[in-house]
């Protein structure tokens, strides 16, 4: 989290289940409850309401005609590879539109998501790392477009956390340093690869 952000009950429960979700520590089409939510979060129902609506506009749960809210089955490989190409376009036109924008606080809140992401890949949590990861795609997307944003998050909400192409977690934060980097000297060419390089 960022020095400058408060976050609110709801975006960490909904950040929190959205990282675990897509990590696939939720069998597909299990029943979300809100009372055990509420009993675990130490929260009213209310704010577990809000998070179980946004992640139900996001796609990432799912209303059945008396089943109540479950966690949405992933797409089919069709699908995700369609859901891939646009989460890349996207963030190939986020980054286009406003890397010569960026500013040095720009650069320090970045290497702080970075820096929280090094952290969370040594204690080995996916959790955490999915929620760091997406963080930072997320901060350049909001950056260019507000608009997009939400578009960005429906997509990308859809998609599993893939990590097993990785061999060591370390090489998760020695892909996303390459972005980092590449953006800090403003090297647009560069940060597209190595952005294309992460989305894969």
């Amino acid at each position: 989290m960022l020095k400058s952000e408060l976050k609110s009950n709801r975006e960490i429960i909904t950040n929190t289940l959205r990282s675990e979700i897509l990590c696939g520590e939720w069998p597909n089409d299990i029943p979300v409850r809100e009372h055990a939510l509420a009993k675990r979060f130490g929260v009213s129902r209310g704010p577990i309401r809000d998070s179980l609506l946004q992640l139900s506009q996001e796609g990432v749960l799912a209303y059945k005609a008396n089943k109540g809210v479950r966690v949405s089955s992933p797409p089919d490989e069709a699908q995700r590879q369609l859901l891939q190409a646009l989460r890349r376009q996207i963030e190939l036109f986020c980054l286009e539109s406003c890397i010569n924008n960026l500013n040095d606080t720009d650069d320090s809140n970045l290497q702080q998501i970075l820096d929280a992401l090094a952290i969370a890949c040594g204690r080995g949590k996916l959790t955490d790392i999915a929620e760091k990861d997406l963080a930072l795609h997320r901060y350049l997307v909001r950056r260019s477009s507000n608009e997009l944003e939400s578009v960005w998050l429906g997509i990308t909400s859809r998609l599993l956390m893939d990590y097993s192409r990785i061999g060591q977690l370390d090489e998760i934060v020695t892909e996303h340093c390459a972005i980092v980097d590449a953006i800090k000297k403003r090297d647009l060419r560069t940060a597209q690869k190595a952005l294309l390089s992460n989305i894969i």
